[in-house]
């Protein structure tokens, strides 16, 4: 593989791939490669259309009606979205905020109750 300058990906991609890289033998970089290439040719394949995968996005169409290109397309989008609206939430902050008691765990799995 031809080097490349270096580029930031997010952590939790380098964690997966990471660990996808591991099951086939691949480096984590050559894994985002492996990726990135699967990405190139589904977003240049004429069996998936980008008007059907925004309108289901924006809840305008149904996901069943979408074939499985488009609907993998559509749950990686998701997953995203997940995750970052996930990585975005500080649910400690909110219930100090709001004056009321929370439980989390602690580094070794322990239950912890926080109080206001």
């Amino acid at each position: 593989m031809p080097l490349s300058p270096p580029i930031r990906i997010d952590g939790e991609v380098h964690a997966s791939a990471v660990a996808a890289a591991s099951a086939v033998n691949r480096s984590a970089a050559q894994q985002v490669s492996h990726w990135a290439r699967i990405g190139r040719a589904l977003e240049a394949s004429r069996s998936i259309s980008r008007s059907d995968i925004s309108r289901v996005l924006a809840c305008e169409a149904s996901y069943d009606d979408l074939n499985p290109h488009e609907q993998a397309v559509v749950r990686a989008e998701w997953s995203e979205r997940t995750d970052q609206r996930r990585l975005s939430l500080n649910l400690a902050e909110r219930f100090q905020t709001a004056g009321q008691p929370y439980a989390e765990c602690d580094s070794d799995g322990n239950v912890v109750r926080r109080d206001p």
